[in-house]
């Protein structure tokens, strides 16, 4: 039995590149046997949370998107960096400057976006015009505490049609233009983890993440002291098993074949 699956109590499964890939006119495509392997962790009682850096799309349009590909999710079990960076916004008296993709604009409808005292960044795809970053450079250089929250920190990912850049491409430019460190919501942040965690009442050694990422996805919940298995679809390439830094707890041709690791040891419901 793999080592890695011994007394797991919960699952955290990263949704692109693991439940599916996106792009094309539908909207991309179930990951074959992923739908199947979903209900087969609710089957078994394992404890359950989506854990995505999806920033294209407001949490309600992303889950009704999975639903639509027969995923069985609710918001309620998605963790997301729009409503974390909402929070945090509220928390802080912040008011942002949006370099996101237009889809996501509903989620900070409610906060007050008059004179800019932060920028937030997110996958904006073609909002990422030079004018767009020229333009959020020019609010953050013009602050006296210039505040940058990105949501995510991802390199690349993949669609159906090929590798697409991520944020964190842009994160990092804007970082060097303004010399600031940005403050990144979603994976691989410590506390995305862990609220994640924390919502299903276990502790981080109880659970498993599950992911196409090997740095944010494997390596940010290694930090947190939660198990990661990197799976063999979405943007995985073959490098990432001899990441000079982060090695998976395992190795999983894809979801399907993870859940049938899980199941077999025994620990589903305990």
């Amino acid at each position: 039995m793999a080592s890695w699956a011994r007394g797991v109590r919960a699952v955290l499964l990263d949704v692109s590149g693991v439940l599916y890939d996106s792009g094309g006119p539908e909207g991309g495509a179930a990951i074959p046997g992923s739908v199947e392997a979903v209900n087969r962790i609710r089957q078994s009682g394992l404890k359950l949370r989506f854990c995505t850096n999806e920033s294209q799309a407001t949490r309600s349009q992303f889950v009704h998107k999975l639903q639509r590909f027969d995923f069985s999710i609710s918001e309620e079990e998605v963790t997301a960096p729009g409503p974390a960076a909402k929070k945090m916004m509220q928390e802080r008296g912040l008011r942002p400057h949006l370099l996101v993709h237009d889809d996501l604009l509903p989620e900070f409808d409610s906060i007050d976006k008059s004179e800019p005292n932060c920028v937030v960044i997110g996958d904006a795809a073609e909002n990422f015009s030079y004018q767009n970053v020229n333009k959020a450079f020019n609010v953050l250089i013009g602050l006296e505490k210039p505040v940058l929250i990105s949501l995510g920190k991802g390199r690349y990912y993949k669609e159906t049609d090929g590798l697409k850049i991520d944020v964190g491409a842009y994160m990092k430019a804007l970082e060097y233009a303004c010399d600031i460190t940005a403050e990144v919501v979603g994976k691989p942040s410590q506390n995305f983890f862990m609220s994640a965690v924390n919502e299903m009442g276990v502790k981080p050694d109880e659970a498993v993440m599950i992911g196409d990422d090997v740095v944010n996805d494997i390596g940010g919940a290694q930090r947190c002291g939660i198990r990661a298995v990197l799976v063999r679809t979405g943007k995985y390439r073959p490098s990432d098993e001899n990441h000079p830094q982060v090695k998976a707890d395992g190795y999983v041709d894809n979801l399907a074949q993870a859940v049938d690791i899980l199941l077999a040891s025994g620990v589903a419901g305990h």
